[in-house]
């Protein structure tokens, strides 16, 4: 515990002004618990800084007086990485550093702030026919930083890849208050360790990210979506293979949900309705998009479903025949997550699989919860392209809760994972509530070389204490 925290606050007020530093406890409680209400201890008080130097000098303050430093975006994750684990940290809230710094059209990059809400930078850039193509449910709130250090992922990651693959360069500011200027934008830079993907899925562990530079492209001139019914995943899953093949790079999103899932986003969200005559245990929305002015694209997604058909395995389909329409069919996959919660309590799972082996893992995942507690409701949806699978759980109909075998129906679901050579945290990371599960997951010299990483960056332990490691 620091000895000066009086001292401190003095010096944090005299560093931020009265619109910088609060403590009272109405201004920071929504900053002081994480988006689930699951965890978070009251901080010594909630910074805003509007600069890099002012986030320089937060951290040199902090060294000086033993205070722990947590970097917080907009407070999306599903983790606790956001919040404070003890009583002697502050929240860097990083919501005031939210400009666009640049826009080069030429070399397709952005130059931002850590604060930039991701539909921001969205709208921004559709006014010069430019594209950043990270899409994901919570992108009105999601910022800048929490992203990059998440290494978000979202539903266009099989086509341009996480986001550490949209990074081109950071500024970060270190522990000790130093500052690494990685801020290029460059495509190609090999002279040395690639630094700057050491900060994505750090979860702010090892610094804080005061600028970065994103990789753009062209923006879509048109898209093409259908939505198909399957019998299974099995099918689903030899579906995407014949659509990646027929489609090729014009694919950028392979979605899929269930029955089950459909049914609670019908039931609990409004403006919805169900999109197909014939009811499908599984569905898959898929999208190809172009920036190729008068590209038939039409003409390529139906071919490659006239493929799907042929197979035998499509139940049926449709293609969305206007904007209105594509939006419809993408709130069915977009709104999963509020069907499910206001249906009642819940299990959330963020894993990811080989796609080879998502319906093996599907299958085995619900046999396994099934086992735990018979009549419990799987809901596996996610990403088909990339085999990242949100297996989350409600309990038996007519049952409130899961009659205190949470713990173990998450064990079984972690269990079946690593046995198909899955990963325990695909999109949303380890923050402080996976670190037991990730120390039993995965090799003990794995394990050790990110503690190892994380004491010669931040040998006093000040940045966002008990995540990660």
């Amino acid at each position: 515990m620091p000895a000066t925290t009086t001292a401190f606050d003095l010096a944090m007020q005299e560093l931020l002004g009265e619109r910088g530093w609060l403590t009272k406890d109405d201004e920071i409680a929504a900053y002081a618990r994480d988006w689930l209400d699951r965890y978070g201890v009251p901080p010594l008080g909630l910074a805003r800084p509007d600069s890099a130097a002012q986030v320089v000098a937060i951290m040199r303050a902090c060294a000086e007086h033993g205070v722990c430093a947590v970097p917080q975006g907009g407070n999306t994750g599903l983790n606790g990485a956001s919040v404070a684990t003890h009583r002697s940290s502050i929240i860097v809230s990083m919501a005031r550093m939210n400009r666009i710094l640049d826009i080069d059209a030429i070399g397709y990059t952005a130059t931002v702030e850590p604060g930039l809400v991701l539909a921001a930078l969205h709208d921004a850039l559709a006014e010069r026919d430019l594209a950043f193509p990270l899409h994901l449910g919570a992108e009105g709130s999601a910022r800048i930083g929490g992203l990059i250090g998440t290494n978000a992922g979202g539903s266009h990651a099989m086509r341009y890849g996480m986001m550490q693959d949209l990074v081109l360069g950071l500024e970060v500011v270190l522990p000790d208050g130093s500052i690494w200027d990685g801020a290029r934008a460059l495509i190609k830079d090999n002279a040395g360790f690639q630094l700057r993907k050491l900060f994505c899925g750090a979860e702010g562990t090892l610094g804080i990210v005061t600028k970065a530079v994103l990789r753009l492209f062209p923006a879509p001139t048109a898209r093409a979506t259908a939505l198909l019914a399957l019998p299974d995943l099995d099918a689903a899953r030899q579906t995407g293979a014949l659509l990646r093949r027929h489609a090729g790079e014009f694919l950028t999103a392979m979605e899929f949900f269930g029955e089950f899932g459909l049914s609670l986003t019908l039931r609990h969200v409004e403006g919805l309705s169900r999109p197909l005559e014939t009811p499908g245990p599984v569905y898959v929305l898929v999208e190809i998009a172009t920036s190729i002015p008068d590209m038939p694209l039409s003409e390529i997604l139906e071919r490659a479903l006239e493929a799907a058909f042929g197979t035998g395995d499509v139940l049926d389909g449709a293609v969305a025949a206007s904007e209105t329409q594509r939006a419809a069919f993408w709130r069915l996959r977009e709104d999963m997550p509020e069907g499910q919660r206001l249906e009642g309590k819940q299990i959330k799972h963020d894993v990811s699989v080989p796609v080879a082996r998502l319906a093996a893992f599907v299958g085995e995942a619900s046999a396994a919860a099934e086992a735990v507690l018979p009549g419990v409701r799987a809901n596996p949806f996610g990403h088909l392209g990339d085999g990242n699978v949100h297996f989350n759980l409600s309990p038996p109909e007519g049952q409130a809760d899961f009659s205190g075998r949470d713990a173990q129906l998450s064990e079984a679901i972690y269990d079946t994972v690593v046995r198909n050579e899955g990963s325990i945290a695909a999109e949303h990371g380890l923050g402080q509530a996976k670190i037991g599960l990730a120390d039993r997951c995965r090799s003990k010299v794995e394990r050790d070389l990110m503690r190892r990483l994380k004491a010669a960056i931040d040998p006093d332990g000040r940045m966002n204490p008990g995540k990660i490691v």
